[in-house]
């Protein structure tokens, strides 16, 4: 399937739901980790930064050692360090104000050697080894829940000590919890359904320098990069449907807006309570506009579950 969906010269816009069970598919730092929600509806959200970062971790186990396919934005990696590789590679030397022609030629080589920079873009503009900015063609959107979702807090226990030397205290009042080991919080969903939006544009593509392969590996890791990133505070993820909109035009035959609207999805009438994405029903009208078609890459479940 993903080969059908591989020229850099044509427009894509797509569609990704996922699910979340028993798990927290994006903490709220500010929010004590908390789920991140709307306020106003309560509908659950993850930021597009963390759904970019799943896919630079599937790339980076899958196609890591592979040239042109490294990353940039590593995880605690120090951004600098990778441009830094462009000008050693080149044979520049670092300046402050570097010429125009040594950081179009680091822009040039960190495009053709980090797939995130080829698809997301990166702003490299630092004092240190600067590299420019590259606007990058694949666009996502934060991804929100169908329904609204609700948070909890779970209190959690560790038997164990954090020091040895724990054990031997005194038993008063402020240590017995050091002794009898600690307590911490948790929290989760018990289910929520998501809806993420993409775009990718062929003329920034073509700045970027954009292959087929690229494109193939891009809805492999949405379609896969659950299940290489795993937690037990993630619960179980998965990705339940991906619809692809190929225009052939690079500008696109339709507005992006239109096609989404052709997909609806909503909770069955008889359930109070979603668990399972088939709890929820999918309505797709039939497309009817030149030029475009739509390809589902993986079509949701629709079945009912058995318990």
């Amino acid at each position: 399937m993903y080969h059908q969906l591989n020229d850099p010269e044509k427009r894509y816009d797509f569609m990704l739901v996922f699910d979340v069970r028993d798990g927290n598919a994006n903490g709220d730092p500010d929010a004590g980790n908390l789920p991140r929600v709307d306020v106003e509806t309560m509908q659950g959200l993850v930021t597009d930064v963390a759904l970019k970062r799943k896919i630079r971790n599937y790339v980076q186990i899958t196609r890591g050692d592979q040239v042109g396919f490294d990353i940039y934005v590593k995880h605690r990696g120090i951004l600098s360090r990778e441009q830094q590789k462009s000008y050693e590679a080149l044979g520049y030397e670092n300046d402050e104000k570097p010429s125009a022609n040594t950081i179009k030629d680091a822009r040039n080589w960190m495009c053709s050697h980090y797939f995130d920079v080829r698809m997301f873009g990166a702003v490299m503009s630092g004092k240190q080894y600067n590299a420019g900015q590259v606007r990058g063609p694949m666009q996502l959107t934060f991804a929100r829940s169908i329904d609204p979702i609700t948070p909890f807090d779970m209190t959690i226990t560790r038997v164990a000590l954090t020091n040895a030397n724990d054990a031997q205290k005194e038993a008063s009042d402020d240590e017995a919890e050091a002794r009898h080991g600690q307590m911490g919080r948790k929290a989760y969903v018990p289910y929520g359904l998501y809806v993420a939006y993409g775009y990718y544009t062929p003329a920034f593509a073509l700045q970027t320098g954009v292959k087929k392969e690229d494109l193939e590996v891009f809805w492999e890791a949405l379609v896969n990069m659950w299940d290489l990133d795993h937690s037990a505070a993630r619960g179980i993820m998965a990705t339940r449907g991906l619809y692809v909109f190929e225009h052939d035009s690079k500008f696109g035959n339709a507005p992006s807006h239109m096609l989404f609207d052709n997909i609806q999805i909503r909770k069955k009438e008889e359930v109070e309570a979603a668990r399972d994405v088939s709890d929820y029903e999918i309505h797709i009208e039939e497309l009817d506009i030149e030029g475009v078609t739509l390809h589902e890459v993986v079509p949701m479940k629709r079945e009912q579950p058995t318990y």
